[in-house]
């Protein structure tokens, strides 16, 4: 799917140069395509080589957060959840404590570290499916509840945010937990829904209604606030919660008597890897997208649902975030082009690419997901895993939409 929606773009940016060639007399568009190749070729470095300083950095610190018993937490904290939402799961089975390591991993905002833990995950769900071609329930509440990649931590965005020289890289982080609790939320609703999965257990009904409560309050408060105050005590919120957090993995390393200094500096090499094997990813998303803004085609079409919102009398500064929206379910690594380049473009604290962050941190890719966890087992009938994914997509970005509204107006 991603090689041709990669392919796509150049051959869109073709037509539209051919268009303004021939029909419009534009000779100079073939100079600004191959321009915008190399431009957005030495973008993607620039990006990538930046972002390496601050993977290492909160790679590290999230090594000396793991070694330090904080994901194993996390796991005894949402174990009881995960015995009602997985009933196909025997207790004490590998499984459950693997699909809790990955959950706590894409909480805490570590991709790097949720894929291979939901790929062990899905191995060890395909071991208890009887019938190993047809996803089971237990595989595709897992796989939705990956694609809409609940996250508490959403480190790589804020990282992005930084590098491209926001004002205040953190803004986005309660706008971000909201979209997020949304996109899981309706994901595990309607899943359960077409699974006819009880969700009215005590236990179930004490951890989700927490979560809503704990939601619901945030929004509630955030909502009397004028845009001042409210961007003033986010920040703050966010910013406190992050360091407390880093003083928290610290502390609980020293009481196991974890050698901090060691597991940082592992974390941080995993980080540079990370890093650096960004680049050719992120270099040709970045080429692809920007011949296809040089050519117009790209202008064109956010011009024209511009032109039907603004008609209809709807505030349309959101239509230039709609690219990440659209892109988000199929490749994970184009919208995050997009979101990049929208920033590029708009700069990174103009409404449509706060937007765009809140939209690429608030789903997972969910064609992405169910090809890779459902391939890695041999699944061929994914049953009504897409359907539940995509509206769990449609949900992140209808609570991404207001979130943004709700916080920069």
């Amino acid at each position: 799917m991603l090689n041709w929606i990669w392919a796509a773009f150049f051959f869109v940016a073709f037509a539209a140069g051919l268009f303004q060639w021939l029909v419009l007399g534009n000779a100079g568009i073939w100079a600004a395509l191959v321009g915008s190749t190399f431009d957005m070729a030495k973008t993607g470095f620039e990006i990538s080589l930046g972002l390496t300083g601050v993977m290492c950095l909160w790679l590290g610190i999230m090594k000396v957060g793991e070694k330090g018993g904080a994901v194993e937490m996390v796991a005894r904290g949402f174990s009881p959840l995960l015995q009602r939402l997985f009933p196909g799961i025997p207790g004490g089975h590998p499984a459950q404590a693997s699909i809790v390591m990955n959950m706590s991993a894409n909480m805490l905002g570590l991709d790097n570290a949720a894929t291979p833990l939901g790929l062990k995950a899905m191995k060890e769900l395909q071991e208890l499916n009887p019938d190993k071609d047809v996803a089971s329930n237990d595989q595709i509440l897992f796989l939705v509840i990956n694609a809409s990649a609940v996250t508490i931590i959403p480190t790589a965005i804020m990282t992005y945010r930084a590098q491209m020289g926001a004002a205040d890289p953190t803004d986005v982080f309660v706008p971000l937990l909201l979209a997020t609790f949304c996109s899981t939320f309706v994901g595990l609703l309607v899943t359960a829904t077409v699974q006819k999965l009880k969700l009215t257990h005590p236990v179930t009904l004490a951890y989700l209604g927490s979560f809503t409560a704990v939601v619901a309050a945030i929004v509630a408060y955030c909502a009397q606030l004028d845009r001042e105050t409210l961007e003033r005590q986010t920040t703050l919120a966010a910013n406190l919660f992050i360091f407390t957090l880093i003083v928290g993995f610290l502390l609980l390393a020293a009481r196991r008597g974890v050698a901090m200094y060691e597991a940082f500096v592992e974390g941080a090499k995993e980080g540079f890897q990370v890093a650096i094997s960004i680049i050719p990813y992120l270099v040709a998303m970045l080429v692809a997208i920007g011949v296809l803004r040089a050519s117009g085609a790209l202008d064109l079409a956010l011009d024209t649902v511009r032109l039907v919102i603004t008609g209809l009398g709807i505030d349309a500064r959101w239509v230039d975030a709609l690219p990440v929206a659209m892109m988000r379910p199929f490749s994970g690594s184009g919208a995050r082009g997009l979101m990049i380049e929208t920033m590029k473009t708009l700069g990174p604290d103009a409404f449509a690419s706060r937007l765009a962050c809140i939209i690429q941190g608030s789903t997972e890719t969910t064609f992405y997901v169910l090809a890779v966890y459902f391939g890695s087992v041999g699944i061929k009938n994914t049953r009504h895993a897409i359907a539940c994914g995509l509206i769990a997509e449609m949900a992140g970005f209808a609570g991404a939409l207001l979130a943004a509204y709700l916080f920069f107006g």
